[in-house]
């Protein structure tokens, strides 16, 4: 009984307080939306991708804090303009995709580094670094729930298309589907849900929130549809076991959550029933117990 009760106390007593219920709101918004597009990432292979645009946004959120505009407008900028870049370059020489990518998101992350070391502002902005949900404001609040409204109406609009060129592109065009339109609507979707996970998470970790989840659900069905409800499942629950965990640890939220969805991805990865390491390990040497038996009978 007493167990109980300070199991109880550990989720109902951090909700007293308001920045902890902001921090959850946002916290489970930024990962539910992260979770939708990370099962795409995953089957389209651009977790690379995802890490590019995550750290490209520094620069435009140095500047929006500049001139006094929100910082979501100056990382969808960088971010839409660095996934550009990044193709005219790869269209336009001999170095490959993933070499591309990885010139520029290192030169635009050391970019921001640089004018964050320089730039003079009352804001911490090492916070867009590493996250500060627990300091989110109505305006942040606000801003994240348009963004995240965007992007899962877009998705739900388009997901037959986006899924159809995930698994088939050829065939996608094959049926009049346009990939190369289809593949900059998904950057772009991808450069919106990083800027809504930033509060979160900040930019070092938000590439995981947008590659664990989808990663975490494709070990554990064959199946989309169910694919998408497995990812927000394990990316609303990690939220919320990331923020009371670092309520009462008094550590990192975004570290927190973080780690939680890792914990999930781990547990997949070990006991799914189809992928998991531990489960295929029994299944062969069970295979082989018979095998052996069925030796032995006939001989």
């Amino acid at each position: 009984m007493d167990s109980l009760i300070a199991l109880v106390e550990w989720f109902t007593v951090p909700m007293q307080f308001e920045f902890v219920q902001r921090a959850l709101l946002v916290s489970v918004v930024a990962g539910v939306v992260c979770a939708v597009l990370s099962c795409w990432m995953t089957l389209v292979g651009w977790s690379l991708m995802g890490d590019a645009v995550s750290h490209a946004v520094l620069p435009g959120v140095v500047l929006s804090y500049m001139f006094g505009l929100p910082f979501a407008l100056g990382a969808l900028v960088f971010g839409a303009g660095s996934v550009a870049l990044i193709g005219v370059v790869n269209r336009t020489s001999r170095v490959k995709e993933d070499a591309v990518i990885g010139v520029v998101f290192t030169a635009m992350f050391a970019l921001g580094l640089v004018m964050v070391s320089r730039v003079p502002s009352q804001t911490d902005l090492s916070h867009i670094l590493f996250g500060n949900v627990l300091g989110v404001s109505d305006s942040d609040i606000l801003q994240v729930l348009i963004l995240a409204a965007v992007v899962l109406v877009v998705v739900w609009y388009k997901h037959r298309d986006l899924t159809m060129y995930a698994f088939d592109p050829v065939h996608a065009h094959a049926i009049g589907v346009n990939p190369r339109l289809l593949e900059t609507l998904l950057l772009g979707l991808l450069s919106v849900t990083v800027v809504v996970a930033l509060q979160a998470v900040g930019i070092i970790l938000v590439v995981a929130m947008v590659i664990i989840p989808g990663a975490t659900a494709y070990l554990l069905t064959d199946r989309f549809e169910r694919m998408l409800m497995i990812s927000a499942a394990v990316a609303f629950f990690a939220a919320v076991a990331g923020v009371f965990t670092s309520f009462h640890l008094n550590v990192s939220t975004g570290g927190c959550i973080v780690l939680a969805q890792a914990f999930a991805f781990t547990l997949a990865y070990l006991f799914s029933p189809r992928q998991g390491v531990l489960w295929k390990g029994r299944a062969v040497r069970a295979f082989r117990a018979r095998g052996s038996r069925g030796t032995r009978a006939i001989g």
